[in-house]
């Protein structure tokens, strides 16, 4: 069986170690963010998603990325840019690397199939996305085009919550 991402640690804004472990139970769905990317409205979109499925156990994670030159901001900066221009609740988590050697560990965990399981894609461009079953195993990944509210990743994060709520009620 693969790895889970419950093994990781990450960094909030302020700079504060978390484990993924925090989110057991949760379905995830893990973006890489910047905001000057063309594809920066997205963030309405997952705002859209977190509000819509937050009490059924969905959790959207951003992270911002400067792989793509497209991240200037830092900190609570970014913070205050998802929420004043997005109108952002989720987690906006510390800028990381997601692509090649300096990449954080959970991205390296996702484009790596001998430890995820499902596919060797690192992010490509700005909001790949990344949906984690509650049970922390990688489920399948979306290109940056296909926006949040695409059916496909609504029908595979509504079959993903439904999975958890049947593992809780058994």
């Amino acid at each position: 069986m693969a790895e889970s991402i419950y093994g990781y640690k990450i960094k909030t804004l302020q700079g504060n170690e978390i484990s993924m472990d925090v989110y057991k139970g949760n379905v995830l769905l893990i973006v890489n963010t910047a905001s000057e990317c063309g594809r920066t409205p997205q963030l309405e979109d997952l705002e859209m998603l977190y509000k819509k499925y937050r009490a059924s156990g969905l959790m959207v994670l951003g992270f911002p990325s400067n792989d793509f030159a497209q991240e200037p901001l830092e900190g609570e900066a970014l913070k205050e840019f998802c929420e004043m221009n997005y109108g952002v609740t989720f987690p906006i988590l510390e800028k990381v690397n997601v692509n090649g050697q300096n990449a954080h560990p959970l991205f390296h965990f996702f484009a790596d199939k001998q430890l995820n399981g499902k596919t060797s894609r690192p992010p490509k461009w700005n909001f790949y996305k990344y949906l984690v079953g509650h049970d922390g195993q990688l489920i399948d990944s979306y290109w940056s085009y296909r926006r949040p509210k695409n059916r496909k990743i609504i029908r595979a994060i509504e079959k993903a919550l439904s999975a958890a709520d049947a593992s809780k009620n058994k």
